[in-house]
């Protein structure tokens, strides 16, 4: 397989003749859209087909999305048969012991040359691809670019799969990092730097020395350099240097034409310009990977001083929403690249997971090599203090590394083991700056689950003697006849050890979760131990991974968990001012039922059945 790519052109031409693109000939809008026929492909099994826009309304310029969005292709881009084969390789990278002796030192060299052509290299061309064509001044028109207007409710057009490139005030360091881009008009952009991300690290810098920050920002990247934009690399150090060791060849850089940064010599296009740290603007909403509209907020705005471009460029671009989607294959490449990077700090870890209803940061399960007591807490407590896993609002830990391949077994190995009273803990921490259970913004509660056997030392598990599935049928009719709401009830696993009841309720400001809650707790008799996990009405308790979503994004642990004995009860509802919740609720990103009758009416002519 080729394990690189010069430019996007060289990617799109090697999906071309893997079968993986799709090209699609008829106009097509970029206002909602290919927003419609990307997600309809996404969620094909597997993730579909690349998709080639060659004709979009307003724009000369094709569109590409859904490059990265199936196990194969990101495979493909990354330049590797599997992904574990990248992870692999640094792993070897990193287990390199120094040499010892004389032979030893001789066959290193050949490595240690090997690793310094990663390094990216800065060069004076004549003529860069991505400055064949250079606009300045009041030339510059972002509005000639097919930017995607994604979804309904966003606040405009966004730049979604922008590599913006800064340099540190006070190292003079380069980060490249992954921020929409909202589109204001024809030359300024907002500028969504989280608070928790380099670039705001950077930003944060200049604006205490109230200097103007210059800005590059490239559009249409070989895969490698997109996808190391994207990767949770530690501060100060430069995520080109990633994209070399995964192409194993050096980006190719070159300055800007207004601005002293460098950027990817073969980018399609290039924006370069300047942040006033003194400027803020409303930004959003915009549809995000979380499946909810991320709310309105003032960041900084971006200015451009030049647009430069190939001659016939490629714009690309990505479309986020509730999983699965494009951006989900991205996180699983970071999920089995950086699991080396992980047990070089903890090597008892074996394996982990992040499924995708929780949206990379809501749920990380892990399997370790367990070997004293309460060692479960300390990889939690680990975790919860390094890089981006500090994010993780839910941490299981268990023995078994084979269940993280079999969600079914996984999760009855969890309700066959846990003991409600011992292995579940309550922490505060972080949280992504897209949570938005907690009930104020970029911090919350968080809950840990210690799902391994018990090691001496230990306190044994409470001895569960009688099976509680023969009486599931009587559930529901007790609790409707204390409450009429309580509309329907799914039992997962009944004859397990903690049987998972699924309850939708029809709640509203005067019967908020806690009067359901109330009529769970004072039942007679009693509900059986289990866990209680509430829905809003138009849920459907079916979709298993609708209700994974809904319950690893809408729950604030230490809010939302109501633990007694053998029992606990989740309220997975959305929350209101009412129930301890002040912050609004963002609304589940959805299409309008104009645009997919519009497609759905297309799908012959647009060839996507």
């Amino acid at each position: 397989m080729k394990t690189w790519y010069k430019n996007l052109r060289e990617f799109v031409a090697a999906l071309d003749d893997a079968g993986e693109l799709l090209r699609i000939a008829a106009p097509v809008s970029p206002i909602l859209e290919i927003t419609e026929i990307t997600d309809r492909e996404s969620k094909k099994p597997g993730g579909g087909k690349a998709l080639f826009f060659e004709r979009v309304e307003g724009s000369d310029f094709p569109v590409l999305t859904n490059a990265f969005g199936s196990a194969r292709r990101i495979a493909l881009a990354l330049g590797c048969d599997t992904l574990a084969d990248l992870g692999n390789r640094l792993r070897a990278t990193l287990d390199q012991a120094p040499p010892r002796s004389f032979r030893e030192k001789l066959s290193f060299i050949p490595k240690a040359l090997s690793y310094a052509r990663y390094i990216p290299q800065t060069k004076k061309l004549p003529s860069p691809p991505c400055q064949e064509v250079v606009i300045t001044g009041d030339d510059i028109d972002l509005t000639a670019l097919p930017v995607l207007h994604c979804w309904p409710l966003d606040g405009g057009r966004f730049i979604t799969l922008p590599l913006v490139f800064t340099r540190g005030l006070a190292d003079g360091r380069r980060n490249a990092g992954m921020y929409r881009m909202q589109v204001y008009d024809g030359r300024t952009t907002g500028m969504h730097w989280h608070i928790h991300k380099d670039g705001s690290h950077h930003f944060n810098e200049y604006r205490k020395t109230g200097k103007r920050m210059e800005v590059a920002v490239a559009v249409g990247t070989d895969p490698a350099v997109t996808y190391a934009a994207t990767a949770p690399m530690p501060r100060g150090v430069d995520e080109m240097l990633l994209a070399g060791f995964i192409r194993q060849q050096p980006v190719v850089m070159v300055k800007g034409v207004t601005v002293d940064i460098e950027v990817p010599a073969e980018a399609e296009f290039v924006l370069e310009g300047y942040v006033d740290p003194a400027e803020l603007r409303r930004e959003g909403p915009f549809g995000d990977h979380t499946g909810y509209y991320s709310l309105e907020d003032d960041y900084p705005v971006f200015h451009l001083t030049a647009l430069t471009r190939r001659k016939n460029p490629i714009y690309s671009a990505t479309v986020v929403g509730r999983p699965p989607m494009e951006d989900c294959y991205l996180a699983l490449a970071t999920e089995r690249i950086f699991l080396p990077l992980l047990r070089s700090i903890m090597p008892e870890i074996r394996d982990y997971w992040m499924p995708w209803e929780g949206v990379f940061h809501n749920i990380v399960v892990v399997a370790i090599d367990k070997e004293y007591p309460l060692h479960a807490r300390k990889v939690m407590n680990g975790l919860w203090g390094t890089g981006q896993m500090s994010f993780a609002k839910s941490i299981v830990v268990i023995d078994d590394a084979a269940l993280l391949k079999e969600g079914a077994a996984l999760l009855r190995h969890i309700l066959d083991t846990v003991d409600l009273r011992s292995d579940v803990i309550f922490t505060e921490g972080i949280l992504e700056v897209l949570d938005h259970s907690a009930p104020q913004p970029l911090f919350g509660s968080k809950i840990g689950i210690d799902a391994t056997a018990r090691v001496d030392g230990e306190e044994r598990r409470e001895t569960i003697t009688a099976p509680v599935g023969d009486g599931e049928e009587a559930v529901l009719p007790l609790l409707q006849a204390a409450e009429g709401d309580f509309l329907e009830l799914r039992t997962v696993f009944p004859d397990s050890g903690l049987p998972l009841r699924l309850l939708r309720i029809r709640k509203n400001e005067e019967k908020p979760s806690r009067c359901f809650i109330e009529v769970m707790e004072t039942l007679r008799p009693p509900l059986p131990r289990g866990i209680c996990i509430l829905y809003d009405a138009e849920i459907c308790l079916e979709d298993n991974s609708l209700v994974l979503w809904k319950l690893f994004n809408n729950v604030d642990p230490s809010r939302d968990i109501l633990r007694s004995g053998d029992r606990i009860i989740v309220d997975a509802t959305k929350k209101g001012p009412g129930e301890g919740h002040g912050r609004p609720w963002p609304d589940d990103i959805s299409m309008s039922e104009s645009v997919k009758k519009r497609v759905a009416a297309r799908t012959e002519e647009l060839g996507i059945g």
